[in-house]
């Protein structure tokens, strides 16, 4: 569930950016004088494609390694049967039957609970900086945005 909060967190951002934009363009006079110029509908667009460019790329990124992170976790899972990513100490007991490799076990070997949650920590860290790329194409986006000249000036 959390890939999928992350990636509707990055719908959010392009809907911030389009608010900000729509509010920031000005209305027609009845005298058809137009303030809008080129050079801000070209800001107001390259805002536009930097959120949308970062929110793909991190899209992209947070599906791939919610993917693997979630078919990871749930093999792990699938070995033992019902088991929880928060166990309690009763629980605990069960994820060190779980092999961690195909030979006997050799020395240093990883607990099944302990390698799971490695596991669990390692895509969390992954999804955080996915969803950085996003939050800094909001950044670029909100000063680009704010770029502007009237034509009505002279």
């Amino acid at each position: 569930i959390i890939p999928i909060v992350m990636a509707g967190v990055i719908g959010i951002y392009g809907l911030i950016v389009a608010v900000i934009i729509g509010e920031s363009i000005p209305t027609p006079s009845k005298g058809r004088d137009n303030a809008y110029s080129i050079y801000t509908g070209f800001a107001h667009l390259c805002a536009g494609l930097c959120a949308g460019a970062s929110g793909l790329a991190a899209g992209g990124c947070i599906g791939i390694v919610g993917d693997y992170g979630v078919r990871a976790v749930g093999y792990r899972a699938s070995q033992i049967g019902n088991i929880s990513l928060f166990p309690s100490s009763s629980e605990k007991q069960g994820y060190s039957s779980i092999p961690d490799s195909e030979g006997d076990g050799g020395v240093g070997d990883v607990s099944g609970a302990e390698d799971q949650s490695k596991l669990f920590v390692s895509m969390l860290i992954m999804l955080i900086f996915s969803e950085a790329l996003a939050l800094y194409g909001l950044i670029v986006a909100l000063i680009v945005s704010q770029h502007s000249y009237s034509c009505l000036e002279g």
